[in-house]
Protein backbone atom coordinates (compact mmCIF):
# COMPACT_ATOMS: atom_id res chain seq x y z
CA UNK A 1 0.00 0.00 0.00
CA UNK A 2 1.19 3.72 -1.07
CA UNK A 3 1.83 5.58 1.66
CA UNK A 4 0.41 9.27 2.44
CA UNK A 5 1.42 12.06 0.22
CA UNK A 6 0.93 15.74 -0.46
CA UNK A 7 1.73 17.45 -3.89
CA UNK A 8 2.54 20.68 -3.43
CA UNK A 9 2.02 22.15 -7.24
CA UNK A 10 -1.06 21.02 -8.89
CA UNK A 11 -2.52 23.01 -12.32
CA UNK A 12 -5.95 21.79 -11.17
CA UNK A 13 -8.08 24.50 -13.51
CA UNK A 14 -5.76 23.48 -16.82
CA UNK A 15 -7.81 22.82 -19.58
CA UNK A 16 -6.12 19.24 -20.36
CA UNK A 17 -8.61 18.02 -17.30
CA UNK A 18 -11.57 19.31 -18.46
CA UNK A 19 -12.85 15.91 -19.53
CA UNK A 20 -11.65 14.06 -16.88
CA UNK A 21 -11.21 15.41 -13.96
CA UNK A 22 -13.37 14.08 -11.29
CA UNK A 23 -11.26 10.65 -12.38
CA UNK A 24 -7.89 12.27 -12.01
CA UNK A 25 -8.90 13.03 -8.39
CA UNK A 26 -10.16 9.51 -7.92
CA UNK A 27 -6.78 8.02 -8.61
CA UNK A 28 -5.05 10.50 -6.30
CA UNK A 29 -7.50 9.68 -3.47
CA UNK A 30 -6.50 5.57 -4.87
CA UNK A 31 -2.39 6.68 -4.49
CA UNK A 32 -2.68 8.13 -0.94
CA UNK A 33 -2.68 12.00 -2.29
CA UNK A 34 -3.67 13.18 0.92
CA UNK A 35 -3.81 17.24 -0.07
CA UNK A 36 -3.01 19.08 -2.60
CA UNK A 37 -1.92 22.97 -3.46
CA UNK A 38 -4.33 24.04 -6.44
CA UNK A 39 -2.28 26.95 -8.70
CA UNK A 40 -3.49 30.30 -9.40
CA UNK A 41 -1.59 31.48 -12.81
CA UNK A 42 -3.30 34.65 -13.40
CA UNK A 43 -6.77 35.86 -11.73
CA UNK A 44 -8.99 33.46 -13.54
CA UNK A 45 -6.97 31.08 -12.95
CA UNK A 46 -6.55 32.06 -9.17
CA UNK A 47 -10.15 32.38 -8.58
CA UNK A 48 -11.15 28.70 -9.86
CA UNK A 49 -8.14 27.44 -8.25
CA UNK A 50 -10.11 28.92 -5.31
CA UNK A 51 -13.19 27.36 -5.87
CA UNK A 52 -12.25 23.89 -7.09
CA UNK A 53 -10.04 24.04 -3.34
CA UNK A 54 -12.98 24.39 -1.76
CA UNK A 55 -14.93 21.83 -3.72
CA UNK A 56 -12.38 19.06 -2.85
CA UNK A 57 -10.97 20.30 0.21
CA UNK A 58 -7.59 20.99 -0.64
CA UNK A 59 -5.43 24.94 -0.64
CA UNK A 60 -4.78 27.27 -3.39
CA UNK A 61 -2.51 29.62 -4.92
CA UNK A 62 -3.86 33.38 -6.19
CA UNK A 63 -1.29 34.91 -8.22
CA UNK A 64 0.25 36.09 -11.40
CA UNK A 65 2.65 34.03 -13.51
CA UNK A 66 5.40 35.58 -14.60
CA UNK A 67 4.47 34.29 -18.99
CA UNK A 68 1.08 36.13 -17.61
CA UNK A 69 2.86 39.25 -16.00
CA UNK A 70 2.04 41.50 -19.03
CA UNK A 71 -1.47 40.67 -19.10
CA UNK A 72 -2.08 41.40 -15.17
CA UNK A 73 -4.71 44.07 -14.49
CA UNK A 74 -3.81 47.66 -12.85
CA UNK A 75 -6.11 46.39 -9.68
CA UNK A 76 -4.13 43.25 -9.84
CA UNK A 77 -2.93 43.76 -5.91
CA UNK A 78 -6.74 44.80 -4.60
CA UNK A 79 -7.75 41.67 -6.25
CA UNK A 80 -5.10 39.31 -5.16
CA UNK A 81 -6.07 40.88 -1.73
CA UNK A 82 -9.41 39.65 -1.61
CA UNK A 83 -8.15 36.09 -3.18
CA UNK A 84 -5.99 36.13 -0.12
CA UNK A 85 -8.89 36.51 2.47
CA UNK A 86 -10.18 33.42 2.09
CA UNK A 87 -9.67 30.39 3.83
CA UNK A 88 -8.29 28.33 0.80
CA UNK A 89 -5.62 30.54 -0.17
CA UNK A 90 -2.76 30.06 1.61
CA UNK A 91 0.44 31.52 -0.34
CA UNK A 92 0.62 34.57 -3.30
CA UNK A 93 2.06 33.05 -6.25
CA UNK A 94 2.61 31.07 -8.89
CA UNK A 95 5.11 34.49 -9.13
CA UNK A 96 8.45 34.92 -9.91
CA UNK A 97 10.71 35.49 -13.23
CA UNK A 98 11.23 33.57 -16.43
CA UNK A 99 13.51 34.71 -18.55
CA UNK A 100 13.90 31.38 -20.72
CA UNK A 101 10.64 31.88 -22.75
CA UNK A 102 9.90 36.07 -22.39
CA UNK A 103 6.77 35.45 -22.77
CA UNK A 104 6.14 38.82 -21.01
CA UNK A 105 8.79 41.89 -20.97
CA UNK A 106 11.36 41.37 -18.55
CA UNK A 107 10.49 45.06 -16.90
CA UNK A 108 7.01 44.12 -16.71
CA UNK A 109 7.92 40.59 -15.14
CA UNK A 110 9.92 42.64 -12.52
CA UNK A 111 7.41 44.94 -11.48
CA UNK A 112 4.49 42.24 -11.44
CA UNK A 113 6.34 40.09 -9.31
CA UNK A 114 8.05 42.52 -7.09
CA UNK A 115 4.09 43.89 -6.42
CA UNK A 116 3.40 40.07 -5.04
CA UNK A 117 6.45 40.05 -3.38
CA UNK A 118 5.55 43.10 -1.63
CA UNK A 119 2.18 42.35 -0.65
CA UNK A 120 2.72 38.75 0.72
CA UNK A 121 5.53 40.79 2.80
CA UNK A 122 2.01 43.25 3.65
CA UNK A 123 0.23 39.98 4.28
CA UNK A 124 2.63 37.73 5.80
CA UNK A 125 1.89 35.32 3.78
CA UNK A 126 4.11 32.41 1.85
CA UNK A 127 5.02 33.02 -1.58
CA UNK A 128 4.95 30.38 -4.13
CA UNK A 129 7.62 31.32 -6.63
CA UNK A 130 8.67 30.22 -10.18
CA UNK A 131 12.55 30.89 -11.31
CA UNK A 132 14.04 29.95 -14.71
CA UNK A 133 17.09 31.77 -15.64
CA UNK A 134 16.77 34.50 -13.96
CA UNK A 135 18.55 33.64 -10.32
CA UNK A 136 20.63 36.91 -10.29
CA UNK A 137 17.57 39.26 -10.83
CA UNK A 138 14.90 37.17 -8.41
CA UNK A 139 17.66 37.56 -5.90
CA UNK A 140 17.55 41.37 -6.38
CA UNK A 141 13.99 41.36 -5.58
CA UNK A 142 14.01 39.38 -2.61
CA UNK A 143 16.81 40.89 -1.28
CA UNK A 144 14.39 44.07 -0.80
CA UNK A 145 11.24 42.27 1.08
CA UNK A 146 11.62 39.53 4.17
CA UNK A 147 9.44 36.79 3.13
CA UNK A 148 8.72 32.55 3.44
CA UNK A 149 7.45 30.50 1.09
CA UNK A 150 8.83 27.72 -1.71
CA UNK A 151 11.17 27.87 -4.65
CA UNK A 152 8.99 25.71 -6.76
CA UNK A 153 9.96 23.23 -10.06
CA UNK A 154 13.62 23.79 -8.94
CA UNK A 155 15.80 23.83 -12.38
CA UNK A 156 19.19 26.19 -11.25
CA UNK A 157 22.59 25.49 -9.83
CA UNK A 158 24.52 24.94 -6.58
CA UNK A 159 24.90 28.58 -6.46
CA UNK A 160 21.28 29.31 -6.72
CA UNK A 161 20.15 26.45 -4.07
CA UNK A 162 22.62 28.01 -1.73
CA UNK A 163 21.03 31.30 -2.14
CA UNK A 164 17.40 30.13 -1.63
CA UNK A 165 18.17 27.66 1.11
CA UNK A 166 20.02 30.89 2.99
CA UNK A 167 17.32 32.76 2.56
CA UNK A 168 14.72 30.35 4.33
CA UNK A 169 13.33 28.80 1.06
CA UNK A 170 11.21 25.70 0.32
CA UNK A 171 12.38 23.71 -2.55
CA UNK A 172 10.00 22.24 -4.77
CA UNK A 173 11.14 19.22 -6.47
CA UNK A 174 8.92 17.71 -9.31
CA UNK A 175 9.36 15.39 -11.87
CA UNK A 176 12.27 17.05 -13.55
CA UNK A 177 14.38 14.84 -11.19
CA UNK A 178 13.14 11.94 -12.79
CA UNK A 179 14.25 13.40 -17.02
CA UNK A 180 17.79 11.89 -16.95
CA UNK A 181 18.30 14.60 -20.38
CA UNK A 182 17.61 17.97 -18.76
CA UNK A 183 17.18 16.94 -15.35
CA UNK A 184 21.24 15.85 -14.48
CA UNK A 185 22.17 19.27 -12.15
CA UNK A 186 19.11 18.69 -9.93
CA UNK A 187 20.22 15.13 -9.61
CA UNK A 188 23.41 15.74 -8.31
CA UNK A 189 22.29 18.44 -6.21
CA UNK A 190 19.29 16.55 -4.52
CA UNK A 191 21.95 15.57 -1.76
CA UNK A 192 22.06 19.37 -0.58
CA UNK A 193 18.07 19.88 -0.37
CA UNK A 194 17.71 19.38 3.46
CA UNK A 195 14.60 17.04 4.36
CA UNK A 196 13.27 19.81 6.14
CA UNK A 197 13.11 22.52 3.73
CA UNK A 198 11.73 19.76 0.76
CA UNK A 199 8.87 19.80 -1.29
CA UNK A 200 7.73 17.48 -3.89
CA UNK A 201 4.99 18.25 -6.50
CA UNK A 202 4.03 17.40 -9.79
CA UNK A 203 3.26 20.48 -11.46
CA UNK A 204 0.61 18.46 -13.22
CA UNK A 205 -0.35 18.46 -15.91
CA UNK A 206 2.86 19.15 -17.08
CA UNK A 207 6.51 17.34 -16.02
CA UNK A 208 4.97 13.66 -16.71
CA UNK A 209 8.19 12.00 -14.86
CA UNK A 210 10.25 9.86 -17.73
CA UNK A 211 11.22 6.53 -15.19
CA UNK A 212 7.35 6.54 -15.40
CA UNK A 213 6.60 2.52 -16.46
CA UNK A 214 4.48 2.39 -17.67
CA UNK A 215 4.34 5.43 -19.83
CA UNK A 216 0.27 7.04 -19.87
CA UNK A 217 -1.06 7.22 -23.46
CA UNK A 218 -2.28 10.80 -22.81
CA UNK A 219 1.55 12.04 -22.01
CA UNK A 220 0.05 14.35 -19.30
CA UNK A 221 0.84 14.08 -15.86
CA UNK A 222 -1.18 13.65 -12.64
CA UNK A 223 -1.09 14.09 -8.88
CA UNK A 224 -1.01 10.39 -8.82
CA UNK A 225 2.27 10.04 -10.04
CA UNK A 226 3.85 11.88 -7.03
CA UNK A 227 5.58 8.63 -5.67
CA UNK A 228 7.40 8.55 -8.40
CA UNK A 229 9.14 11.61 -7.72
CA UNK A 230 9.68 10.67 -4.16
CA UNK A 231 10.83 7.78 -5.00
CA UNK A 232 13.40 9.31 -7.34
CA UNK A 233 14.60 11.61 -4.61
CA UNK A 234 14.82 8.85 -2.21
CA UNK A 235 17.15 7.08 -4.44
CA UNK A 236 19.17 9.85 -5.01
CA UNK A 237 19.32 10.54 -1.05
CA UNK A 238 19.68 6.82 -0.04
CA UNK A 239 16.50 6.60 1.94
CA UNK A 240 12.95 5.51 1.71
CA UNK A 241 9.49 6.91 -0.58
CA UNK A 242 8.12 6.58 2.52
CA UNK A 243 10.39 8.91 4.55
CA UNK A 244 10.80 11.51 1.64
CA UNK A 245 7.15 11.59 1.59
CA UNK A 246 6.92 12.10 5.12
CA UNK A 247 9.42 14.86 5.59
CA UNK A 248 7.97 16.98 2.36
CA UNK A 249 4.44 16.80 3.81
CA UNK A 250 5.22 17.65 7.10
CA UNK A 251 6.93 20.78 5.46
CA UNK A 252 4.05 21.28 3.96
CA UNK A 253 2.06 21.59 6.62
CA UNK A 254 4.70 23.59 8.40
CA UNK A 255 4.46 25.87 5.87
CA UNK A 256 0.58 26.41 4.78
CA UNK A 257 -1.50 25.36 7.82
CA UNK A 258 -0.59 28.61 9.78
CA UNK A 259 -2.32 30.17 7.14
CA UNK A 260 -5.39 27.90 6.86
CA UNK A 261 -5.21 28.14 11.11
CA UNK A 262 -5.37 32.31 10.80
CA UNK A 263 -8.12 32.51 8.19
CA UNK A 264 -10.64 30.13 11.07
CA UNK A 265 -9.35 33.09 13.82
Amino acid sequence: MQHNIIDAGVNLTSSQFDKDRESVLERARDANVANMLLIGCDIQSSIDSQIMAKSYGFCSTAGVHPHDAKDAPANLLSQLKELASLKEVVAIGECGLDFNRDFSPRPIQEQVCAAQLQLAEQLAMPVYLHERDAHTRLRALLSEVDVNGVLHCFTGDKQALKYYLDYGLMIGVTGWVCDERRGQQLRELIEYIPNDRLLIETDSPYLLPRTLKPKPKSRRNEPAYLHEVAGQIASLKKTTSEAIANCSSENFNALFSPQVMDHNA
